[in-house]
């Protein structure tokens, strides 16, 4: 079969690494990046990192805003399916790329696999909600993560095609974190010194922190609270700066020094691997990482409204935590964690890309 799998941002290069692998085997796969992440630390690095041809085609949307972005992205991905003719059209997770690639292909009736799908925050106003909403229902096979995701489908009334294959994030984090052993000794540990420059802040002496959604960024007076928070903490905190909020980072830091804080480029994934590995703790918005921090059975503080992935919750294996300077501290340094909680699999057993193919191969 064929079949064209949409990507721009970087959780679903790593998620169409580990199908790809799989799919590949049997079936033609064009591979379209919409160009939604396009700085090279965030798209490029990837593919030749994680061992993924590189996109047949880019579209190179770039930033813009919801609604032009998403129309740019439809028209490229409307004249790549009209030219490719696939069987069916792959999607992942929450993105624009994924709602545009949803419309496009459903308009011209050609089925769509959403990986990822019945992942629910419950907050109607956040973009990656709507996203996620529409595609599932726009979807012909929904492969959802957990039985929790099950749930959130049926009380939607989609019931059909819908197949509980695990975390397929699961199977990437478990792939990759072998490839740690590839690294010559001591490379992240004197990538590490020279971010911190400080010997004696290594190992699990240092937090990581990644800060991107736009409810926590867009507004400046809560990003300066986050920052603050993350200043005032008692041990040193390594954040690798997403692009779309560079410019709003600098600005900060040029308003009072953050010499707690230890800006870095965003880094490859193996590299994400390793230091949220062996941080102290984690502090993030990214819905990708504190369930990879749950994995990882590392602590995280999670800055949002809700968690899509209500099952690391449990024994405050991760705790949620308002935008606010004295919230994040208290959350950091007082947070009491039921470490039994590490002991559930919610998500499946990593092999969920070969589930995965093994339905589309029926």
């Amino acid at each position: 079969m064929k079949f064209l799998t949409v990507v721009g941002a970087r959780p679903q290069f790593i998620k169409a690494a580990s199908l790809s692998r799989v799919l590949r085997q049997k079936h033609n796969e064009i591979l379209v990046h919409t160009g939604q992440h396009y700085d090279a630390n965030m798209s490029e690095v990837f593919f030749s990192e994680l061992d993924i041809p590189k996109p047949d085609y880019n579209l190179e949307v770039g930033s813009l805003s919801h609604a032009r972005q998403t129309a740019a992205m439809m028209i490229g991905i409307e004249d790549l399916l009209l030219e490719e003719k696939p069987d069916a059209v792959i999607l992942y997770g929450d993105t624009n790329s994924t709602l545009a690639g949803a419309v496009t292909a459903g308009k011209l009736h050609i089925p769509t696999a959403h990986i990822e799908a019945g992942v629910r925050f419950f907050i109607k106003d956040m973009p990656e909600e709507q996203n996620r909403i529409l595609t599932d229902h726009l979807a012909k096979w929904n492969f959802v993560p957990s039985g929790l995701a099950v749930e959130n489908l049926a009380k939607e009334s989609i019931t059909e095609n819908v197949h509980n294959v695990g975390d397929i994030m699961f199977d990437g984090l478990l792939y990759y974190s072998k490839k740690l052993d590839d690294y010559a000794p001591g490379y992240f540990q004197n990538k590490l010194s020279y971010i911190i420059k400080n010997e004696n802040s290594l190992n699990e002496n240092y937090y990581l922190a990644t800060i991107h959604r736009q409810e926590n960024t867009d507004n400046p007076a809560l990003l300066t609270s986050i920052l603050r928070g993350l200043n005032n903490l008692n041990n040193p905190v390594l954040f690798p700066v997403h692009p779309r909020i560079k410019k709003a980072v600098i600005s900060a830091s040029e308003n009072e020094p953050l010499n707690n804080i230890h800006f870095t480029q965003p880094l490859g994934y193996i590299e994400m691997i390793f230091f949220a590995k062996n941080a102290k703790k984690i502090i993030t918005d990214s819905g990708g990482l504190h369930k990879e921090a749950f994995w990882l059975k590392v602590p995280s503080v999670v800055i949002l409204r809700s968690s899509a992935w209500l099952e690391t919750l449990n024994g405050n294996c991760n705790v949620l935590a308002s935008p606010e300077e004295k919230d994040i501290i208290d959350k950091v340094n007082n947070t009491v964690i039921d470490y039994e909680c590490y002991n559930h699999n919610y998500y499946g057993d990593g092999k969920t890309a070969e589930k995965i193919a093994k339905i589309l191969d029926n």
